[in-house]
């Protein structure tokens, strides 16, 4: 390599954010520069975001996708609110994202893409470069595909195939200005592309020649560094919600001692969930692709039946089609984690994009009076340990458990400190192989302390029984009419799930405790709240935060903690569904924050907002 000749400036923090075509490799860059931050040690946050069509128009606005990630020296909760530095791979990725970065930020342009049938695609009647619209930005233009060529004139690949290769220049320039090494990446690429050498080898050309340019072009001398985090030591992964989550599920199985089940149908953003277990059939995981979404919901159960931990996995619209088969479960009492990750809606919606819009559906969203247990996940870390939450009060209480993700929780990343799996708790379940009474087994005779059945599997001598969608007498599961009976077992299933909330964590405050102003969320905005409310008490603003993981039951303190404040504010990704369970139940009158723009809240808008709701 050439002579590093620079300047480097420290910063605690730099939000960066990677755009282009679909096509372009943007998420892939992105990744491999979080994965090199994570292991330098960097705390991180990162927001992928990406077309919902498999092959949108190239060069439109539509067909943008794009990767953020804010690295730090601190403890950091969010992606970052706007990117201090934009590299734009084409026109319509800069229209798309100008208006986002920060003044003065720092503006890579691909300088080739800049011809004139890219620049009309993108919806410009003038050249932004020269309009005036990037006054106010430190403008560096790169000859990517110029570069891209160059480097990769002695290698026997087709002319298309080269410009592939340009992100690795845009990776490599990264690289250089910020100080990040370059060998990770030089791994990941030979053990991707162990097969075909050439490929490796084109692609580690280009990214040293986009660090290269660095070092040879004289704008690029000022350089930035990010030093490592004090974080608590141990040892950390970098991890996304979809893994966490999926992580959460085997460890519960294994926990519990039992097989576990995946049935799921293949559905944007909760696929990955599916092709993560497929590669741990080592840690006694079965799963199956089903047809569709009613099919796999209905081999979950059966799978429950079979004496299974078992979980079906969708998003929004697949819950609606597996609703009847989780009425069925909770009807049968058999146990069954529900996952569901959140996108916009309704219909097929904003497929790749966040929203909370699913929680009244996951509460009511079944026929007859069907109360189900819910739990949320605030953090890709958080994943892990609210799936396997879900899986505890499934197996112990005998009865479906819906845990809620998002699109931001799914495909964003963060550090993980792995946990010792001897310090988390073994799991306990209601599997019986004896009489348990002296006549012999009665299936619906229950524990007086959780009303859960006992669960035996089928072909157990002596312990055969009915079970099925009709209702079921108490003690016996015979069919019954019975009205009484009826009314018994509606209110017992009801009783059994509020009576969980004696069993969960109770309702921590975060922030200042004297505060008159309560900020209430749930879910994935608990990294902007808790920012939020870090950055309000820190210029005077008296402010607290509290944060649901369960839905349903809501914790036992709940009353106690919303009653104790004067005003409540909730922010979340709907319009208002928090909202309307906090006034119903608690009697408070809560003010909202609501937002349904396929976008998460950033920290900063949630203070401009709080402060304003503050003031009224």
């Amino acid at each position: 390599m050439t002579t590093e000749n620079k300047t480097i400036e420290a910063l605690p923090a730099i939000t960066i954010r990677f755009a282009g075509d679909s096509g372009d490799g943007m998420q892939l860059v992105g990744s491999r520069f979080t994965d090199t931050s994570a292991l330098f040690g960097n705390d991180l946050a990162t927001l992928p975001a990406f077309p919902a069509e498999i092959r949108a128009p190239q060069g439109t606005i539509a067909g943008v996708s794009s990767f953020q990630v804010q690295i730090a020296d601190f403890d950091i909760l969010t992606p970052g609110d706007n990117p201090d530095v934009l590299v734009a791979m084409n026109p319509a990725a800069l229209k798309a994202h100008l208006s986002d970065l920060s003044p003065n930020g720092m503006l890579i342009l691909n300088e080739d893409a800049f011809d004139e049938k890219n620049i009309e695609k993108a919806g410009y009647k003038l050249d932004p470069r020269n309009s005036g619209e990037l006054d106010g930005y430190r403008v560096f233009q790169v000859p990517m595909e110029k570069l891209t060529k160059e480097a990769l004139a002695e290698f026997d690949l087709p002319g298309r195939a080269v410009l592939r290769s340009k992100n690795m220049v845009a990776l490599g320039l990264i690289s250089w200005t910020f100080n990040r090494p370059l060998e990770d990446t030089e791994n990941w690429i030979n053990a991707k592309f162990k097969k075909t050498p050439e490929i490796a080898n084109a692609n580690i050309k280009a990214l040293k020649t986009g660090y290269n340019f660095g070092i040879t072009t004289e704008a690029f001398h000022h350089t930035y560094t990010v030093e490592k985090a004090t974080l608590p030591p141990g040892e950390y992964t970098n991890i996304n919600g979809n893994i966490g989550l999926s992580w959460g599920l085997i460890a519960a199985a294994s926990k519990a001692n039992l097989d576990l089940f995946y049935g799921s149908y293949p559905i944007t953003p909760a696929s990955d969930i599916l092709h993560e277990l497929s590669k741990h059939k080592n840690f006694n995981v079965i799963t199956f692709q089903a047809e569709d979404e009613i099919a796999a919901a209905a081999a979950s159960v059966g799978a429950s039946f079979a004496g299974k931990l078992a979980v079906t996995g969708t998003s929004g619209p697949g819950l609606a089609l597996k609703s009847e088969t989780i009425s069925l479960a909770l009807s049968a009492e058999l146990p069954l984690v529900v996952v569901n990750v959140q996108r916009g809606g309704p219909s097929t919606g904003l497929p790749t994009k966040p929203e909370q819009s699913d929680l009244l559906f996951a509460l009511y969203g079944r026929h007859g009076e069907s109360p189900l247990p819910v739990v949320a996940a605030k953090s890709p870390s958080h994943a892990f340990y609210a799936a396997y939450e879900a899986a505890r009060i499934a197996l112990k209480y005998m009865t479906p458990v819906i845990i809620l993700s998002d699109n931001y929780v799914a495909t964003g990343s963060e550090p993980w400190k792995l946990p010792n799996l001897d310090d988390i708790e073994k799991l306990g379940n209601n599997l019986t192989t004896t009489f348990n009474t002296e006549e012999g087994f009665m299936p619906f005779l229950r524990d007086i302390q959780t009303f859960a059945r006992p669960w035996a599997i089928p072909g157990t001598p002596g312990l055969e029984h009915r079970v099925g969608g009709l209702e079921k007498e108490e003690g016996t599961g015979n069919v019954s009419y019975d009205s009484a009976n009826h009314q018994y077992m509606t209110d017992m299933r009801a009783w059994k799930v509020a009576n969980i909330a004696n069993d969960i964590d109770k309702l921590e405050i975060h922030g200042d405790e004297s505060a008159d102003t309560l900020v209430l969320g749930w879910g994935s905005t608990y990294g902007a709240i808790t920012q939020a409310v870090n950055r309000l008490n820190a210029k005077g603003v008296k402010v607290a935060s509290t944060h649901f993981v369960h839905l349903n039951p809501f914790p036992d303190n709940t009353q106690q903690i919303v009653s104790k404040f004067k005003k409540v504010i909730i922010p979340e990704l709907n319009t208002g569904q928090l909202l309307k369970l906090i006034r119903e139940n608690f009697l408070v009158d809560a003010r909202g924050i609501n937002k349904v723009a396929g976008v998460p809240f950033t920290a900063q808008e949630l203070v401009d907002k709080i402060e304003g709701l503050i003031n009224e």
